[in-house]
């Protein structure tokens, strides 16, 4: 069963799918209301769901005409948007944001389902069994790795 911020975070992707310019407003409390939740809520599924990582850019402004800007990054070429991952994850990266950075590539369609299960499981930290940071920068160095080579496929 899906929890509510799974719901709100569909019903936000949603509403971007549909706007052709790729950003949307919404005001929190409505959201909220909307969803019957506490304001809060909506701030944690932004906070987690709707990182730089994942290919998203938030905005807010806070007070009575407050609201919160979500725009999805858009790049031209594939190769600018892993550009810009390889720079994000470098010198060291940690899981949640890696597995943020293999959750972009999938719904960008640059790795398939089963790819992106198989980086993860090697970039885990059960894996990478070294104390910190050396196990963040040798994640860093594994995604860097990959990045190049998808950036350069034929």
């Amino acid at each position: 069963m899906r929890n509510i911020s799974d719901i709100i975070e569909e019903y936000l992707k949603n509403i971007l799918d549909e706007d052709h310019q790729k950003t949307i407003e919404i005001k929190r409390s409505e959201i909220a209301d909307q969803f019957q939740c506490v304001p809060s809520q909506i701030n944690y599924v932004i906070k987690t769901r709707f990182t730089v990582e994942k290919g998203y850019i938030v905005e807010s402004k806070r007070g009575g005409g407050g609201y919160i800007r979500i725009s999805r990054i858009e790049h031209k070429k594939d190769s600018d948007m892993i550009e810009e991952i390889m720079d994000m994850v470098q010198p060291k990266v940690s899981q949640t944001a890696a597995f943020d950075v293999i959750t972009r590539l999938l719904e960008s369609e640059i790795i398939t389902n089963r790819e992106a299960k198989i980086i993860q499981s090697i970039i885990d930290r059960e894996v990478l069994a070294f104390p910190l940071p050396l196990r963040d920068e040798v994640r860093s160095r594994i995604m860097t790795a990959l990045l190049f080579t998808l950036k350069y496929k034929s």
